[in-house]
């Protein structure tokens, strides 16, 4: 999503406030300045204010996002505001580390508001990338590297391949071309200070896989998609499985292709592995087509973000602590007629807007309930019903579960066997992250207990 075009450069201001209060006001002089007469700055400014009192829009890396629907003609007004050293609210430290002020006006008619919402901050949650920004000399630099990130170009710091990696690239393109190939899949994450784009890139049909959002520039034609999956595991192509589930819900690829894989070890800088997978051979004990792997309820957006939740949660556990959940998503009426509560509904009350799964700022909060016994119970659009559920599935449904997996494993295969949704478990004790699509299991990520497993 191109999201440079709902900018203007004089919507790029530098904050002179000190507080948020006042910030948010500089912020919305711009914003409003062309809405029209009807709108209200005072009314917006408090509606800003007391949605911070109940949800914080700071996202990460010294970026907050506060935002509103509101009636208007336009589909969004996006204004932007570079802090010098941080930002006053009383109850919320965390925008004493605010260094970009990001200030997003939706119409309240705007149907894809959380999908542009959550493209804004996946933008954004590189910190290089907002460090690279921040550190901008003036506000003209400011304002053409806003532009460079949100319309894609500008890159993470590059380090040049050497003779041998460029090598090792231009023979994978022979390999996938001999072999009938649809993709080459290449992981980026071998490379410590991001891969080099230059003109002896593999000029092949090209998918990146790495670990968190890569820009690359929008001119190499041959780069069709770039596919971001969390890895705690220094194993080689860590990532395969769950960028080839993230890639069919995307219509990146078919059940039918073949994929040449190559990389190595994360941050050697060296790649010295290459593999060619089948997809139907690799999945067909959970699809078999294409329109098998998600319910036809589950949006893929939804499956892949709550992939990346699973992926955190594998990764840092919660205050310190290893964590175990589990996610239930799709069928919700039917599936919630084989649960129940086994502490009071969190997510009682809410918007469903507030409650979806897609809204970048529900990170956090997922992430506590975590902690919390029991299921979360996700409809196929993002909204989240319930935590703390208890699933009860009829034992007709029960599958017999290999040792060493736990009572969370037996109630994902029970419940996806009931009903038509996905569940996807993270071990508390092994930190193994494990799909589950009509009572069969398919294990996505898990750390690493030797170095020269490829998956």
């Amino acid at each position: 999503m191109r999201l440079d075009r709902y900018l203007a450069k004089s919507r790029i201001i530098d904050i002179q406030s000190g507080d948020l209060n006042s910030a948010l006001d500089e912020l919305l002089v711009v914003a409003t300045s062309n809405i029209g007469e009807n709108i209200s700055r005072s009314k917006l400014l408090k509606q800003l204010l007391d949605r911070e009192k109940t949800m914080s829009s700071y996202l990460s890396n010294g970026v907050a996002m506060p935002h509103l629907r509101i009636k208007m003609d336009r589909p969004y007004i996006f204004t932007i505001g570079r802090v010098v050293s941080g930002l006053r609210d009383e109850g919320n430290a965390d925008y004493e580390k605010v260094r970009i002020l990001l200030l997003l006006l939706a119409s309240k008619k705007t149907k894809n508001y959380l999908n542009f919402l959550a493209s804004i901050a996946r933008i954004f949650s590189n910190k290089e990338i907002i460090d690279d920004i921040v550190s901008s000399p003036d506000i003209s630099i400011f304002k053409e590297k806003i532009f460079q990130c949100l319309g894609g170009s500008l890159s993470k710091p590059e380090r040049a391949q050497d003779k041998f990696n460029r090598l090792f690239l231009k023979e994978s393109e022979k390999v996938a071309r001999s072999a009938r190939c649809s993709a080459l899949l290449i992981f980026g994450d071998t490379f410590a200070g991001g891969m080099e784009i230059t003109d002896s890139f593999p000029k092949f049909r090209t998918v990146l896989v790495t670990r968190s959002a890569y820009q690359h520039s929008a001119d190499q034609k041959h780069i069709v998609a770039n596919i971001e999956v969390r890895s705690f595991s220094k194993q080689r192509l860590s990532q395969l499985r769950s960028a080839v589930l993230i890639g069919i819900t995307r219509g990146v690829f078919k059940f039918n292709d073949r994929l040449c894989c190559v990389g190595g070890f994360p941050s050697s800088n060296l790649i010295d592995t290459l593999v060619v997978v089948d997809i139907e051979r690799e999945f067909q004990t959970v699809i078999t087509r294409e329109s098998d792997l998600l319910p036809t309820s589950v949006l893929g957006e939804v499956m892949e973000r709550m992939m990346a939740i699973a992926s955190q949660l594998a990764l840092e556990g919660r205050e310190g602590k290893p964590v175990g959940t589990l996610f239930v998503i799709g069928d919700t009426e039917k599936v919630n007629k084989m649960v129940k509560p086994l502490v009071l509904n969190p997510f009682y009350g809410y918007k469903e807007e507030d409650r979806n799964v897609l809204n970048p700022f529900m990170d956090e909060t997922i992430k506590e309930f975590s902690s919390i016994d029991g299921a979360f119970i996700i409809r196929g659009n993002g909204v989240l019903e319930s935590a703390g559920s208890l699933i009860h599935a009829p034992a007709e449904f029960h599958v017999e579960m290999p040792s060493g997996l736990g009572s969370r494993h037996a109630a994902a295969a029970a419940i996806t066997n009931a009903a038509n949704c996905i569940a996807i478990v993270v071990s508390s004790s092994t930190g193994q992250i494990t799909l589950f699509r009509r009572g069969v299991m398919l294990p996505l990520l898990e750390k690493a207990i030797g170095s020269n497993s490829l998956t």
